[in-house]
């Protein structure tokens, strides 16, 4: 589905260590600012108990997740929308994701070096946005005049219209307001997706903590800054140890559980980032079932049955007749496909049919 999410942050926040743990990839995670100049891009497996499940009653060949894409973008710094370290470049990797998970240092070791002097999670994100919203003021003001010019022509209605929403951005990030706090509407962002604002883009703050603060009952102080900040924003917060799932990822499959248990954590916290950012971009799953392999399948939220066919093959949009339906639910309640058809829980839909999360699904089609 080519879906990706960027990681961004401050140098020394933890970034590439958890894109590692991620992606059990190696990104050179080093103590110092512009380490990492191309971007890392890993490919991700959600993590979704309901596939094996399903092929617990549906024994396959094979067991294959649904993934998203993480692309590690280097350290930012303040400038960098001039170009400082690089800056540009990395500004350019970011406008080609859908969403950004940003990590914000929220633990405190004298042995990693803070580029501003000390831990202040509130000040890392106004750096970040403001860089952010200084390229995204660059972006438009190179065309901004032009098209003013050709929205005041009575026959460009199509400039008219993109100029009713990109005033308002302007200005709104002239207020040092990223685009995103206007909630623009899907076709109001349409209008300008050529622009590729990053400060349009939807956010996840990523915070990094001290091994200690995991169990904790309570968050640190940095977190509760961040809580507090991101509640007014709209945007979600994950607490993880950036060092403790580091650890995690390079630990055998046998070995995690115990891991975990003795941490006290029920599951890796990089899982609740992975679900968290397929939440952010409005993904959900539906599954395709068989004796070959049992699927999941990425979506957006809203798409109708001929759209999730197309993800399969395009000729199964061209060519959607029918699909069969039922749900997972369906399947864990009578436990075959048949009982399913027995019960009349299997049904048949068209065109028009909105997929649920959970779904499971059989296409007919004709090319």
């Amino acid at each position: 589905m080519g879906f990706q999410c960027g990681i961004v942050g401050l140098p020394n926040v933890g970034k590439s260590t958890i894109f590692n743990a991620l992606t059990s990839a190696k990104a050179e995670a080093a103590n110092y600012p512009f380490c990492t100049i191309d971007p890392n891009t890993g490919i991700v497996k959600v993590p979704d108990p309901r596939l094996a499940e399903i092929a617990r009653y549906i024994p396959p060949q094979k067991l294959v997740p649904a993934s998203m894409v993480f692309v590690d973008i280097a350290g930012l710094v303040k400038g960098a929308s001039k170009g400082e370290g690089l800056g540009n470049q990395f500004l350019g990797h970011i406008r080609e994701t859908q969403a950004i998970a940003h990590v914000v240092r929220c633990f405190s070791d004298p042995n990693v070096v803070h580029v501003d002097g000390s831990v202040d999670p509130l000040r890392d994100i106004s750096v970040i946005d403001t860089e952010l919203i200084f390229a995204d003021l660059d972006t438009i003001n190179k065309r901004y005049n032009q098209l003013e010019k050709a929205a005041r022509a009575a026959q460009d209605k199509k400039a008219a219209a993109i100029m009713g929403v990109l005033a308002p951005v302007k200005a709104a990030l002239e207020a040092g307001k990223p685009a995103r706090s206007l909630n623009l509407s899907e076709d109001e962002l349409a209008l300008i997706h050529d622009f590729h604002l990053i400060t349009a883009k939807k956010v996840m703050y990523v915070a990094n903590v001290d091994d200690g603060d995991i169990g904790r009952s309570e968050p640190n102080e940095h977190v509760k800054k961040l809580l507090e900040y991101a509640k007014k924003e709209g945007s979600p917060v994950v607490q993880i140890c950036g060092k403790i799932e580091s650890e995690i990822s390079e630990l055998a499959e046998d070995e995690k559980a115990a891991f975990l248990s003795e941490m006290g954590m029920d599951e890796p916290g990089l899982n609740k980032v992975i679900r968290a950012g397929y939440e952010l971009l409005g993904l959900q799953t539906y599954f395709t079932a068989g004796e070959v392999e049992v699927r999941a399948w990425t979506i957006r939220k809203g798409w109708k049955a001929p759209q999730a066919a197309g993800v399969i093959h395009t000729d199964f949009e061209k060519g959607f007749i029918k699909a069969e339906v039922y749900h997972y639910e369906d399947l864990m309640k009578h436990k075959s496909e048949s009982a399913i058809r027995d019960a009349g829980a299997l049904r048949l839909e068209g065109k028009e049919y909105v997929v649920r999360d959970g779904d499971v699904m059989h296409f007919r089609f004709a090319v």
